[in-house]
């Protein structure tokens, strides 16, 4: 076990850090009511109960084992050495959080974000297994996520492991680069997301015989809406915080990772309205929210990194990317994604990992020479490993006990069959209930 250089944080940059986590939560509101929004009405009580149940499950996890596993640069590590160079793979904590003082250091705060941040990538595959998954099932998988799958990446991100190694020991730049969770959070939970729903499969009426889509439109768009509104709030916290603790950036930068994330977010959202205004004849509220959404995720990995000018492409392209993404997976790969998860998640993170290679002019240090090549193995990790990985377990989970919920159970609604009580008792409309 070899210990890796820690960065001790100023106490005003450890205050500052700790007012942007406590902003976080505000993320996991906004994610959960738009996910909420996105589904059927007989199903809203139960995304609810299913983001505060799934936060609930990560957040012991990740206390009894999960920061165990992550860790943070300076702490205990196993580590292999290959031609004298020394690549970090695991942490080596104790378990119960031991030994961790919760003072305001720089590894209690990187713990507590780490708490706060599992939650938020339990609930992403929330919104592409709604209607349909189980609450015990979406526990379960937060258990998977919590315990191992994303303390494992984001020690290697994060905590000082091999990804992050990739500038000192060959000179990639400054190594993998991802501020806010980009890959992390988001890609991880995009293609838990994935996974999840290949397992599922699609929900009842979603596609005809010969697998044409049908419109299963969102119940409220007002809640699609206002999440947005507190995601951003909430994404300003998450970047600032993570920047500081990660990318060892100045914690004045938060100026420019508001505008960043801002100006992402705004032009992402134009970009959609414009596309689905010449598509359709008029903008389509539920895309245009994904796309908000999804130039959030896209300006996370570099946040601290590039110019607004940057924030502004980088937000352009991920509008475009997640309107042709969601219709691809949707028409072409009937892939049933009813919050759009693995397209505002997934796709997105990537394309604002890519981006940090490609527009990154703030990075610290002198060496920014293989940027493009450290991005690409992160990547490259997250497709050839993580979601083959991801897969995996959810498949033994599924043996084990099946995801779906009984056919009679989507019929009537996850509310009534799983809580017992619906989120709208004075109306409950099935307009579907003779679909076969």
């Amino acid at each position: 076990m070899t210990p890796i250089p820690s960065r001790a944080l100023p106490d005003v940059a450890a205050g500052l850090c700790f007012l942007f986590i406590l902003l976080v939560p505000f993320t996991a509101a906004g994610l959960a009511m738009i996910n909420t929004g996105l589904g059927r009405s007989r199903n809203a009580a139960h995304m609810m109960m299913s983001s505060l149940c799934v936060i609930a499950v990560a957040a012991v996890v990740y206390f009894l084992i999960g920061f165990s596993w992550q860790g943070y640069s300076g702490r205990p590590g196993y580590a292999f050495t290959v031609s004298g160079k020394l690549w970090s793979w695991i942490a080596a904590d104790p378990f119960f959080w031991r030994g961790l003082k919760m003072d305001g250091s720089a590894d209690s705060l990187a713990a507590l974000l780490g708490m706060l941040s599992v939650g938020l990538a339990a609930i992403i595959p929330l919104g592409s297994g709604a209607d349909r998954w189980r609450l015990g099932a979406s526990c379960a998988s937060a258990a998977l996520l919590a315990g191992w799958t994303f303390p494992l990446f984001a020690h290697w991100v994060w905590g000082g492991g091999w990804l992050a190694q990739l500038g000192v020991n060959y000179g990639l730049g400054q190594g993998f680069l991802d501020s806010g969770g980009a890959a992390t959070i988001q890609v991880v939970g995009g293609l838990t997301a994935l996974a999840v729903t290949w397992i599922l499969g699609p929900r009842r009426g979603k596609y005809t015989p010969d697998r044409m889509p049908l419109a299963i439109p969102g119940h409220n768009g007002v809640f699609i809406l206002c999440g947005c509104f507190l995601a951003w709030l909430g994404w300003i916290g998450l970047d600032s915080a993570g920047a500081i603790l990660f990318t060892g950036v100045e914690a004045g930068r938060a100026v420019l990772i508001a505008a960043n994330a801002t100006l992402a977010a705004v032009c992402s959202l134009l970009a959609v309205a414009l596309i689905t205004r010449a598509r359709f004849g008029k903008p389509d509220a539920s895309l245009c929210a994904n796309g908000w959404v999804g130039g959030l995720v896209s300006s996370s990995a570099g946040c601290a990194v590039i110019p607004p000018a940057a924030a502004m492409i980088v937000g352009l392209v991920a509008g475009v990317l997640v309107t042709f993404s969601v219709e691809l997976l949707e028409l072409h790969l009937t892939v049933d994604d009813p919050g759009g998860a693995i397209s505002v998640h997934a796709v997105g993170g990537m394309w604002g990992l890519l981006a940090v290679a490609v527009f990154a002019t703030g990075v610290p240090g002198e060496n920014a020479s293989g940027q493009w090549i450290a991005q690409m193995a992160g990547i490259a990790t997250l497709l050839g490993f993580v979601l083959p990985m991801t897969y995996a377990l959810h498949r033994l989970l599924n043996r084990i006990s099946p995801m779906r919920v009984a056919r009679e159970g989507e019929r009537q609604g996850l509310d009534l069959h799983e809580l017992g009580a619906g989120a709208y008792p004075d109306f409950m409309s099935h307009n579907d209930d003779l679909q076969r």
